[in-house]
């Protein structure tokens, strides 16, 4: 019970984000997130591609501007809220994640690869920048490596992504499930509230100059020692046993 498991199943269409689909993985996160039980949100997908990005019969002329606005909209408030979420969101890529479903890779809070994944921006071969894209990417990369990535439409691959701090791990396919199960294992060890004010904080200083964020966290940490897990934890080392959360 201390897991969900999103899965993009669409694999016919190459897990693509249509209208649709973005709709259903909003309420699919949102979905009873402030339950105790909920620790981990996992995202995977069924087939060989992880997601291939916007589902581009959704942009074409047929639909006007309203229509391709809203999907990009919904896209950027799907993506956003997976750092509001107050658990961490976890990507197990198994397999080619391009355009937005690359953003969807660097949005997350952690990504696990398998060695065949590969990660593409190509959406300027087909005249279409990647923009939406290159916002988390531009935060997950170094500059040069996104642009160069935007630029050319070419993939990085696995490795390429780990080296470069796209995904947190890369590992062999047969052990994709078992490495990801063990990072939520240990996620599920810790108290829920105390993930849950160290990740809001996390993403909040990451905008703030270096002063303004030690300012605003020493003060988050003394927070954090009023909280009941806070001083539970504390006195759990101290006496040399486990704590017991209330999350």
């Amino acid at each position: 019970g201390f897991y969900r498991n999103i899965i993009l199943n669409n694999p016919r269409r190459r897990n693509a984000l249509s209208l649709s689909m973005l709709q259903s993985l909003r309420e699919d996160l949102l979905h009873d997130v402030k339950s105790k039980d909920l620790r981990v949100i996992i995202i995977s997908a069924e087939g060989p591609v992880f997601c291939s990005g916007h589902d581009l019969k959704e942009l074409t002329s047929e639909d006007d501007v309203k229509h391709h606005s809203q999907v990009f909209e919904i896209c950027a408030e799907v993506m956003t809220l997976i750092q509001k979420l107050p658990v961490p969101v976890i990507a197990k890529v198994n397999g080619l994640a391009t355009a937005a479903g690359c953003q969807l890779v660097a949005s997350c809070d952690i990504a696990v690869a398998s060695e065949k994944s590969q990660f593409a921006t190509p959406g300027v071969n087909i005249g279409l920048f990647c923009s939406t894209p290159a916002v988390a990417l531009g935060r997950s990369l170094p500059r040069k490596v996104a642009l160069e990535m935007l630029f050319t439409g070419e993939p990085l691959s696995a490795r390429e992504a780990l080296m470069h701090g796209l995904v947190s791990k890369v590992v062999p396919e047969d052990k994709l499930e078992e490495e990801t199960m063990k990072i939520s294992h240990k996620i599920c060890e810790s108290s829920k509230s105390i993930l849950a004010l160290g990740k809001a904080t996390f993403y909040r200083q990451m905008t703030q100059d270096l002063d303004t964020a030690y300012k605003m966290t020493s003060q988050v940490m003394a927070d954090n020692l009023t909280l009941r897990d806070g001083q539970e934890g504390i006195e759990a080392f101290i006496q040399k046993r486990k704590p017991v959360w209330s999350h």
